[in-house]
């Protein structure tokens, strides 16, 4: 086990590099659903990568742990550290450097701390897409992406942020640097630390750029929202909708009812035009040149309500109709906010389960607490946030003593059903206690034996991911 960690003191401080320290303000120290409050001895925000190892190097010979920041926009509470000695925060603040654009390769190299939206823009400036899509884009940075893995509206077609990645440079726990800013395809050159770098939430190293995957935006772009009579009949629409695009279902997304009740509740503002539906999708379809996007949308309309699986729908005549749609979807998580969630839960399942999940989890939960559940989500890449609230007149504050229990009900049957606790958002430390319950013994054992070899101080964001007992 690692030898215990001292806190960041001014020791520390007068070993960083100059000009690297912030002042220690509550932005450090926060996550946006509250359920954990931060600490911190320093702030280090440095400008570099030589900066970043230097700050690595200092930690670790003072024995420091490391908590690494970005945009602070995570759920699980990985990016703050509520107990034990205060650790250095590290944001990547300043590193916001666009290092690269080759629109020729459909290549972009970006520095951890610009924002998902900065990448965006700058692809789009070169004609190019970066296809990561998440409601916090304006916020989250694309360290913070890679390093949770974060998956987003458009995973269906272009896969999370790890299948956007070529290439990766990180400070690993000693204060060394991975070089591996490649802008290849292909490259077989031995174990693969850029897989092992995402989606390890800074527990193994501090990811400081990144070569990102770059696309061309396609051509023609439709949007529509169909009501569905209930989820079985949205996976076979999604089925209908893959047969007929050829692969260009960008996007499908399940909304319930209860979302859409809830927006009515909290945001009366935003437009609906299906406020009734207990069920519908959001579909986003890409096509090339020469097939009019419209025109397919409305033939899939035509064919889906003739097999029973559309009741109604409307299909976006301008771009300003399609981004009000999205507008509608991406406030759900807000509504959900004001209205106050007892629990909210990232899962994903095989898409053949979802339905008897979405059935049976409803049925269990019924039988053991008066409460709502919105449902909604990524339905083409199996990802559902499965959301529990208070009954009308009541307040989450009540759930308080269940609240454990009701995620565990969740999250058992989806993992009797072949899925995962956490599709897209990571485990944090919100989330250790179900990693060590449902992990696979193997996989958890190499895991240990990689954080080990590489972080054998234990410096590296502790108690995320693994727990300090087990890491």
């Amino acid at each position: 086990m690692p030898a215990d960690l001292n806190p960041a003191d001014e020791s520390l401080a007068a070993r960083l590099p100059a000009g690297v320290l912030r002042p220690v303000t509550p932005a450090y120290l926060e996550e946006p659903r509250g359920r954990y409050a931060g600490q911190a001895g320093l702030v280090a925000a440095p400008r570099s990568t030589e900066e970043v190892a230097a700050v690595v190097r200092a930690c670790a010979a003072a024995r420091v742990g490391i908590v690494t920041r970005g945009g602070g926009t995570g759920l699980v509470g990985g990016q703050v550290m509520p107990e034990g000695p205060a650790p250095l925060i590290l944001s990547l603040e300043r590193m916001q450097t666009l290092r690269g654009i080759w629109p020729e390769e459909n290549v972009l190299i970006a520095e951890a701390g610009m924002t998902l939206q900065a990448v965006r823009d700058a692809a789009e400036a070169e004609g190019r897409l970066f296809p990561l899509s998440l409601a916090s884009q304006g916020t989250a940075a694309i360290g913070g992406c890679l390093a949770t893995n974060a998956g987003g509206v458009t995973a269906l077609r272009y896969g999370t942020a790890r299948a956007l990645c070529l290439g990766i440079e990180a400070v690993l726990p000693d204060g060394s640097v991975v070089h591996d800013l490649k802008r290849l395809r292909k490259d077989n050159t031995g174990y693969d630390l850029r897989d092992l770098l995402i989606g390890a939430e800074g527990s193994v190293g501090v990811i400081t750029a990144a070569s990102l995957k770059l696309v061309l935006p396609p051509p023609n772009v439709g949007v529509a929202m169909l009501e569905v009579p209930s989820p079985e009949a949205a996976l076979t629409l999604l089925a209908l909708a893959e047969g007929r695009m050829a692969g260009g279902v960008t996007a499908f997304e399940l909304i319930g009812g209860t979302g859409l009740a809830f927006l009515a509740e909290k945001l009366p503002e935003i437009r609906q035009p299906l406020p009734k539906a207990a069920w519908s999708v959001l579909v986003e379809v890409g096509l090339p040149q020469g097939l009019p996007a419209a025109e397919a949308l409305e033939n899939l309309l035509v064919a889906a309500m003739e097999e029973g699986l559309v009741t109604d729908g409307v299909i976006a005549q301008s771009g300003q109709q399609a981004a009000d749609f999205w507008h509608l979807r991406e406030h759900i998580p807000e509504a959900n906010k004001r209205v106050g969630a007892i629990a909210s839960h990232d899962i994903s399942l095989p898409l053949s389960e979802i339905a008897g999940f979405i059935r049976d989890a409803g049925r269990e939960l019924a039988a053991r607490a008066e409460l709502r559940v919105n449902c909604f989500g990524h339905l083409g890449d199996g990802n559902l946030h499965y959301n529990l609230f208070p009954a009308p007149g009541r307040h989450r504050s009540e759930y308080d003593d269940r609240r454990k229990e009701l995620s565990h009900l969740v999250h058992e049957i989806a993992v009797a059903r072949g899925g995962s606790f956490s599709a897209e958002h990571g485990i944090g430390r919100l989330k250790v206690g179900d990693l060590e319950r449902w992990g696979d013994p193997a996989r958890l054992a190499a895991m240990r034996a990689i954080k080990a070899a590489l972080d054998p101080l234990g410096i590296m964001n502790p108690g995320a991911v693994l727990s300090r007992a087990a890491g």
